[in-house]
């Protein structure tokens, strides 16, 4: 019995931890799809911004973050302050069994739970690219990654109020997703819009991205790493009953995602006149964080219907933010704030265990909580650093101003 026992832990957590390298890919699917989606002379920085928040994050939530979201008191809205991720777990304590007897690692739980927060902030990047300071943003991240996430996190997943509320979020919908999207949204009210994004008689002017196939192969990264974002939140896989589980999962994972391409291109084609492939795009993602907040409990036809409402939606809330006079150069605002919000209320619509109150209450608790306090940093650091680049170096492209360097030094103006 007790080689059984060891052999499920073996495998949980390395499940466990293949699928945190699966969501750690994400954020090469982040890199490529910003990337792609801004102009050329922005490149360089803004995959400084990738590889740096991650490292943050990391560091971040090793330090205190993990403590703040895990070991809080149950049911409550403040955090136990503390650091790093305390003892692992003994054998001991494994071969007891039961249902308090813990199936994987502890190192393996950190390590799933730090790349989600990781992708929160990823979020950000692609919403304030253009035009913010290198290290304001990496200021954000450290306050974003060490304290603001984690926090809203022990509410959810750490047993905290909204847990205690009843609100259900499967995989991040809104813990993640939403949360990464009321920072970029408060980042992006305080730093306003690109120089040229919008006309003093309310036109809206595009500002195509320099590298659409890299945009294409960052969202199909994204795609893939999505598999275990989802799968992996199953927790575990060693049993019959969490094997059909985690296969439930991808195939409604991937079904949403489909759902949301199919449902762009439609809606892109109607309203544009044009298969806008940066729409379709968005498309995907926003399937994929429609599905999030339950990808268990639909069918698959249904996953697929849950996706291509968040396809539709997606596209309407980046022309209402366009009239809004709110730039966001990648659509992050929308694929991650807007449809996370369908993700979370369409959870009770398969799930008979969650109701509209819980989530309504979730996702006002959620939002105005990372929003406001990422509002209080955002402004605090403009007065005290600035988080704008000067108007010359915006025009000049930040990779100069920010890094010393170009992405494409080749195809400098200056060397021509």
């Amino acid at each position: 019995m007790s080689d059984l026992i060891e052999l499920s832990y073996a495998l949980d957590t390395f499940y466990f931890l293949i699928c945190g390298v699966l969501v750690m890919w994400m954020a090469a699917g982040f890199a490529m799809l910003e990337a792609g989606l801004v102009r050329a002379k922005n490149t360089a920085e803004i995959l400084t911004k990738n590889i740096a928040l991650f490292a943050i994050a990391c560091t971040l939530y090793l330090l205190v973050g993990y403590h703040i979201m895990y070991a809080s008191p149950d049911g409550g809205i403040l955090p136990s302050i503390g650091g790093l991720l305390g003892s692992e777990n003994g054998v001991d304590a494994v071969l007891a069994g039961g249902d308090d007897a813990p199936y994987y690692a502890m190192r393996a739980d950190y390590f799933f739970q730090v790349v989600f927060v990781a992708t929160a902030m990823s979020i950000v990047s692609g919403a304030v690219a253009e035009r913010m300071k290198l290290w304001a943003f990496l200021a954000f991240a450290v306050v974003m990654t060490g304290l603001i996430y984690p926090v809203s996190g022990y509410w959810t997943w750490g047993g905290g109020w909204l847990s205690a509320a009843g609100f259900s979020d499967y995989a991040g919908s809104g813990i993640v997703h939403m949360a990464g999207a009321a920072a970029a949204l408060a980042g992006v009210l305080v730093l306003g819009p690109r120089k040229g994004k919008y006309g003093r008689d309310g036109s809206v002017y595009a500002i195509p991205g320099a590298n659409l196939p890299l945009a294409t192969l960052g969202t199909f990264i994204l795609w893939m790493g999505w598999f275990g974002f989802n799968g992996g939140s199953e927790l575990k896989i060693s049993d019959v009953a969490s094997a059909n589980n985690v296969a439930q999962v991808l195939v409604n994972t991937n079904a949403a995602a489909a759902g949301g391409v199919i449902a762009a291109l439609i809606v892109a084609k109607l309203w544009f006149r044009k298969a806008d492939l940066t729409m379709t795009l968005n498309g995907a993602l926003a399937g994929l964080v429609a599905i999030t907040a339950e990808p268990l409990a639909p069918t698959a036809p249904g996953a697929a219907l849950i996706g291509a409402v968040g396809g539709a939606i997606v596209i309407a809330a980046i022309v209402a933010l366009d009239k809004l006079k709110i730039d966001d150069p990648v659509g992050a605002i929308s694929v991650h704030g807007v449809v996370g919000i369908w993700g979370l209320l369409a959870v009770p619509l398969s799930n008979g265990g969650a109701s509209i109150g819980a989530q309504l209450l979730g996702i006002v608790g959620i939002f105005a909580w990372v929003f406001l306090t990422s509002l209080g940093v955002w402004s605090l650091l403009k007065a005290l650093i600035g988080i704008r680049v000067s108007e010359e170096e915006e025009y000049a492209g930040v990779d100069l101003a920010e890094c010393g360097m170009e992405a494409y030094p080749e195809f400098s103006v200056a060397k021509q």
